[in-house]
């Protein structure tokens, strides 16, 4: 049967399609400043929006985004004073924003711990429209910001200070990608799930770093191999009857240990040239005459 006959189905692709763009691209400035592992917490938090969405009775997506928001900010500014307990306090949001979730959804009408499952594992069958057209929003902003502003936010990844010097608002743009990323967990949280959405803005970009060297080269292959394993694991999903979160992630891997175990004899290869490159320009130094050396005086 044709999946496309569905209209769940056609509203998963959908999403899985903005997902798989727009996490590895916000992942990839991440991984860039190495807070790969920032959207699992963001994911933590976000679970108290969800709960917050059920217990005031509207699109759990929008709250999520308010709340992960919320906490993708604190989490910046106490990465930006670097203080020694800084570990101790971003420990203590993640784990209240699960169990704050998991309190306020047995407080709202007819809630339970089972209503969390599709935005902890993800569910392709529970896309509803209004959750696309959020979805959509969501991701016109992300990939706004991701590429519109992509010179801007890879000085400040590489070097905040340099960044500072050059006049960039270096705050102004760790907050942005903060709250860009909070928004993306919030998208991807119906397809991949908040418990997996880091793997998809991660394992991507490790992928793509395996045979890429520009920054420009990473982000485009990482937006293109997340793209493929969004779809690849929906697709896949369907016809097996699994979870589609896992699906995807499992996927991604794949593609990563695929690529992983290519891109190792080439880099062996790359470094063996260079060593012979090295080699020969050495001994033609060496072998080299300075002028007059065959005067006799």
């Amino acid at each position: 049967m044709n999946l496309l006959d569905y209209a769940f189905m056609q509203r998963a692709l959908l999403a899985a399609v903005l997902v798989g763009i727009t996490a590895p691209a916000v992942g990839t400035y991440l991984v860039q400043r190495r807070q790969a592992i920032m959207g699992d917490g963001i994911g933590h938090v976000a679970l108290t929006g969800v709960a917050l969405g059920f217990l005031t009775g509207t699109n759990p997506v929008w709250t999520a985004v308010l709340v992960s928001a919320a906490g993708a900010v604190a989490m910046e500014y106490i990465r930006s004073r670097g203080k020694a307990q800084g570990d101790i306090a971003l420990a203590l949001l993640f784990y209240g924003g699960m169990a704050g979730g998991v309190m306020i959804i047995n407080l709202a009408p007819g809630g339970s711990t089972a209503n969390l499952t599709t935005y902890l594992f993800g569910s392709i069958t529970t896309v509803a429209a209004e959750d696309v057209v959020a979805i959509c929003v969501l991701s016109v902003f992300v990939l706004a910001v991701a590429f519109g502003l992509r010179r801007q936010l890879f000085a400040v990844c590489q070097d905040e200070e340099f960044a500072k010097v050059t006049g960039l608002p270096v705050r102004l743009l760790n907050l942005l990608l903060a709250v860009t990323a909070a928004v993306t967990v919030t998208v991807a949280m119906r397809v991949v799930g908040l418990l997996l959405v880091s793997a998809l803005m991660v394992v991507p970009v490790a992928a793509a770093q395996q045979f890429t060297r520009a920054f420009s080269a990473t982000l485009a292959s990482a937006v293109g191999i997340g793209t493929a394993v969004a779809l690849g694991g929906t697709v896949g999903s369907y016809y097996a009857d699994v979870p589609p979160g896992a699906s995807i992630v499992v996927l991604a891997i794949a593609v990563f240990g695929l690529v992983a175990a290519f891109a190792a004899p080439l880099a062996r290869r790359r470094a063996r040239v260079a060593a012979r490159a090295e080699e020969a320009c050495a001994s033609g130094a060496s072998g080299t005459r300075a002028p007059g050396d065959d005067v006799k005086v």
